[in-house]
């Protein structure tokens, strides 16, 4: 890195709100325990391993071409890994006699994709750049790429997380925002990670890819409010197209595309969606319907402006990705990230 590179990296790592000391600048000096309240910076692994980016974007191309949907899955990982203990990899975690994964909680149980990706990408890290990558770095990488193959915006990620050797499955069930969740809900449980309104209807942007099994959606098609009829908010004609993919009774795991105009296209139509009474989630459609005017302007902002929607989602992910990392001693790297070392 040259100086001029090196003081415009200073520059922007200040204006995100990064202190930088003098040791913390260099990545090869004390990079780990430097650079800001969360300890991270995006020029961790500069010499230990430069070619991290490559490897992951390697991967993720060649499983994006058998299945593009697997995008979404891996945005997603992240995000209910940073909602348990911080973004450390307990997701990752298998059942062991001292472990419950947190792969059996609710809002993850028969849910969560994409682990034999991050199997893919550890696997390649171990070969170049042994027990040096942790995890929980690999499912920053992996979402940051997944919404740039997508077509999403690229952001400086800071890295330098270390690995977990414990999981939870009752802050999973506790912390991880529900579909069906009311606005005041939503609110609450971003707050317990350090996140505020904006960063609800940035991250929630995230649906702008993906899809979602009927048992997240099906209580707005027959009995959202425990009096068997359907979620007013919801456009009748979507209504009426939801119906045929998701019955009264059974068909929990068919899918429906949380966007239904671009699904694989990281773009703002979630938001217009959302105004046209066309957002598949209760979650989605209260961010307008909740009546907190922060989130409702949100939703229109990112509705007509799509650039003012792809830079706020990167500062998002940035803030989300660095909630309560494990850093310097703590925690490990793991060589597998289905098991503690």
């Amino acid at each position: 890195m040259g100086v001029v590179e090196a003081v415009i990296s200073v520059t922007a790592m200040t204006l995100l709100g990064w202190t930088i000391s003098p040791s913390s600048a260099h990545p090869g000096w004390g990079s780990p325990w430097g650079g800001g309240s969360s300890g991270l910076l995006p020029e961790y692994y500069m010499y230990t391993c430069p070619q991290v980016n490559d490897i992951v974007l390697s991967v993720l191309e060649r499983a994006f071409e058998t299945e593009p949907r697997i995008a979404a899955s891996l945005l997603r990982l992240h995000f209910h890994d940073c909602f348990v203990q911080g973004c450390d990899a307990s997701v990752l975690l298998d059942d062991s006699p001292m472990i419950g994964s947190e792969k059996k909680a609710g809002p993850n149980l028969n849910s969560l994709r994409g682990f034999e990706v991050i199997d893919e990408i550890k696997a390649k890290l171990e070969e170049i750049c042994p027990e040096t990558v942790s995890c929980a770095d690999i499912l920053a990488l992996a979402a940051r790429g997944s919404t740039v193959l997508s077509g999403g915006p690229n952001w400086e990620l800071p890295l330098g997380r270390r690995d977990s050797r414990t999981a939870s499955i009752s802050i999973a069930n506790r912390d991880i925002p529900p579909p069906n969740g009311t606005i005041q809900n939503l609110v609450t449980l971003f707050q317990r990670q350090g996140l505020d309104e904006v960063d609800l209807v940035a991250l929630s942007g995230g649906h702008t890819i993906g899809m979602a099994r009927c048992v997240t959606f099906k209580q707005r098609l027959y009995n959202q409010n425990g009096n068997n009829q359907p979620d007013s908010t919801l456009e009748r004609g979507y209504y009426q197209e939801l119906k045929t993919v998701c019955p009264p009774s059974g068909g929990d795991n068919y899918i429906s595309p949380l966007d239904l105009a671009s699904p694989v296209r990281f773009d703002n139509t979630y938001y217009k969606l959302i105004l046209w009474g066309k957002g598949l989630l209760t979650s989605d459609e209260v961010l307008l319907t909740g009546r907190l005017s922060t989130t409702m302007e949100l939703v229109r902002a990112y509705a007509e402006d799509e650039g003012l929607f792809f830079q706020q989602f990167a500062r998002s992910m940035i803030k989300m990705g660095s909630i309560k990392p494990l850093i310097g001693f703590n925690g490990e790297v793991r060589r597998n990230c289905r098991r503690v070392n």
